[in-house]
């Protein structure tokens, strides 16, 4: 059983930033990418960042520049580095673990505010 833990999500005010952690059961070894993705109220996931087994990372368009995600496999956890924060980014951000039969697992999500 593959658990996603987040945490770091939380009030800002527009302008700042926050990290968000996922810390993953077992070793992210085994997962060739992991990222992060947020929903808001009515609309559909959105993709925010991934990471390969490699390092190899990719954005969303709203985030480039500002968000940055990274790992550390000794701890088995993945960070997103938020910095620049605007209202637009307010959302339930969840971690993802995808395998390598393209299956995956999700956190919890955890909420992440910016007031303007």
């Amino acid at each position: 059983q593959v658990q996603l833990v987040e945490s770091g999500g939380g009030l800002v005010q527009a302008g700042g930033s926050l990290r968000l952690s996922c810390e993953v059961s077992g070793s992210i070894d085994r997962f060739p990418s992991l990222g992060w993705s947020r929903q808001t109220p009515g609309k559909q996931r959105e993709l925010v960042a991934t990471i390969s087994s490699g390092g190899m990372t990719t954005y969303g368009d709203s985030v480039k520049g500002r968000f940055t995600i990274s790992r550390d496999n000794a701890k088995n956890t993945v960070y997103l580095q938020m910095n620049s924060l605007k209202p637009e980014d307010t959302a339930v951000y969840y971690c993802k673990a995808e395998n390598l039969y393209r299956y995956s697992y999700w956190g919890q999500g955890t909420q992440v505010t910016v007031s303007s």
